[in-house]
């Protein structure tokens, strides 16, 4: 059959088309000949991430934690004429300094370094708290005038308003006993918690105290005993709880995705003066300030032993047991929270603690190497601390279950167990892999803190600094008070509120009491004493 006119013309259209694509094919493939298994790789690598996306998305549905990553603003309540709290600070050191930062003060000198850091901005986006700082206490000249001039200057988030009048305190007593303070943060070293936590109950003002919140176990149980008749809205100074991190390990947690978990192993490594509690010398190895003439020494001892005026003393307070349990009340009791915020264990049935000074031979108390192993069998449950202050090494802080494993720090990580029983099919299916991790989270990624010194890293690495909701970074200890601070107006029960910190004081009390007496030690709950 003889073709038409409009049909050649259509064939030969055709044909120069696929000559063309001929020609580009050919170049293509010229231009590949240097590279073919780059080529090849990149389509692999394509092939692989589609592959990993969707087994990543068939788990996390599989899972029931489609929702994981939403997280939302926290805000407060909108304040009313009447709800304005007056703040007063028992303590005026570095933790106080962030206390400050946490209701909407700064200090000048800090302005530059949080600029510096990428966080000045989040600071100022601070919700109002409705709260007025009017009070400084603290033993030293020098620290009480810093906190009178934060208190006073001119650089704050709305957070910080009205401008009151801030007044210095000599003693805490002349605090508790003013009127106008409505409620206090404590900050003082530990050998002052219960004392000052349990005379502030019995004034009616409303308690934020520090860790750890008692040394003994006749101080904890006046603590508890004293809030508890009293009324006051207490919370102990632990802001894990804040953290969108933390949030997502209790909903994996509560959804069984690791199993029953028997054994968590908790863990400390620093490995610096600074991290072993050597902080009386500057960086340029001189005193720091700091006499009997701007310090009141007397005060400072309080009820302890009475010692000679040491600046070791003054600065080191964590090395003495007369004034802390050292590796115990300053990093077990962040470990034990997180543990026991999630879990609820509470205090265990028998500790056992061993360790010594191995490294840091100077006139420390305390020791630089400790591990504590805390039964409870009431849960089927082992937990296990290991603190070691001349090494840095991260160890973690891991939930081990019988289905899968969990790394909790400033991320989260959970690898399924080979020998699994819930996760079999999938192990056997190739979908899930001991030698990855199923689920990875890091609410913290793509904003990062550049911050600095060991000792700042190394809680920012247990998740006790910052947090990352609505694409901002937050203070966890800004939160903490703010979640205080609603409670006191609106009700409500903190987070680490006089029943945790009763639990772990006890807890705490009975690791020292181990080591100290080099014997197992257990807790009766009927007679609830340590025995």
């Amino acid at each position: 059959m003889r073709k038409g006119k409009k049909q050649l013309l259509q064939d030969e259209d055709n044909r120069e088309l696929t000559q063309k694509n001929t020609i580009k094919r050919r170049a293509l493939l010229r231009a590949m000949i240097g590279i073919p298994v780059l080529g090849a790789f990149a389509f692999e690598i394509f092939k692989k991430t589609t592959f990993d996306k969707q087994k990543r998305d068939r788990i996390i549905q599989e899972l029931g934690l489609e929702n994981i990553n939403n997280t939302k603003g926290i805000k407060s309540p909108s304040a009313t004429k009447g709800d304005l709290i007056r703040i007063g600070i028992i303590g005026f050191g570095n933790r106080a300094v962030a206390h400050v930062n946490g209701l909407g003060f700064m200090e000048p000198a800090d302005v530059e370094a949080f600029k510096e850091r990428g966080i000045f901005g989040d600071w100022l986006a601070q919700d109002n708290l409705n709260i007025a700082l009017t009070g400084i206490c603290d033993v030293f000249d020098l620290h009480a005038e810093k906190g009178l001039e934060i208190a006073r200057n001119g650089i704050r988030t709305t957070g910080a308003t009205p401008n009151l009048p801030v007044k210095r305190y000599r003693h805490y007593q002349e605090m508790l006993d003013d009127k106008d303070i409505d409620a206090i943060m404590i900050a003082t070293p530990d050998h002052h918690h219960a004392e000052i936590t349990i005379a502030a109950a019995k004034a009616g003002k409303h308690v934020y105290c520090e860790k750890s919140v008692a040394l003994s176990e006749a101080e904890i149980c006046d603590v508890y005993d004293t809030v508890k008749s009293s009324g006051i809205v207490f919370q102990l100074g632990h802001q894990i709880t804040q953290s969108i991190v933390f949030q997502q390990a209790k909903e994996i947690i509560d959804k069984g995705i690791l199993g029953k978990i028997t054994l968590i192993e908790t863990t400390t490594n620093r490995n610096s003066a600074d991290g072993a509690w050597i902080r009386h010398l500057d960086k340029n190895g001189k005193l720091k300030p700091g006499d009997e003439k701007t310090i009141d020494w007397d005060q400072w001892i309080g009820t302890t032993p009475k010692v000679p005026f040491s600046i070791d003393r003054y600065y080191n307070w964590q090395k003495w047991f007369a004034y802390d349990s050292g590796v115990i009340g300053q990093l077990f009791t962040h470990e034990y929270d997180a543990v026991n915020q999630l879990l609820r264990i509470g205090i265990p049935k028998s500790v056992v603690a061993s360790g010594g000074i191995y490294f840091w031979k100077d006139n420390r108390e305390i020791p630089d190497s400790l591990h504590v192993v805390f039964e409870y069998p009431n849960h089927d449950l082992t937990l296990l601390y290991s603190a070691n202050l001349e090494c840095s090494k991260n160890r973690g802080r891991v939930f081990m279950g019988h289905d899968a494993s969990m790394v909790l720090g400033n991320s989260i990580e959970v690898t399924v167990d080979e020998e699994s029983t819930r996760y079999k099919k999938q192990i056997k299916e190739g979908l899930l892999s001991a030698s990855e991790p199923m689920i990875s989270l890091n609410s913290n990624s793509g904003k990062v803190d550049a911050i600095s010194g060991a000792t700042s890293k190394y809680y920012t690495a247990r998740g006790l600094t910052t947090t990352t909701i609505d694409g901002h970074q937050v203070d966890t200890t800004y939160l903490h008070i703010k979640e205080w601070l609603d409670c006191i107006r609106n009700g409500g029960v903190t987070s680490a509120n006089i029943e945790r910190a009763f639990e772990e004081g006890i807890t705490c009390v009975m690791a020292t009491k181990s080591y100290l007496e080099k014997r197992r030690v257990e807790w009766d709950p009927i007679s609830k004493k340590i025995i």
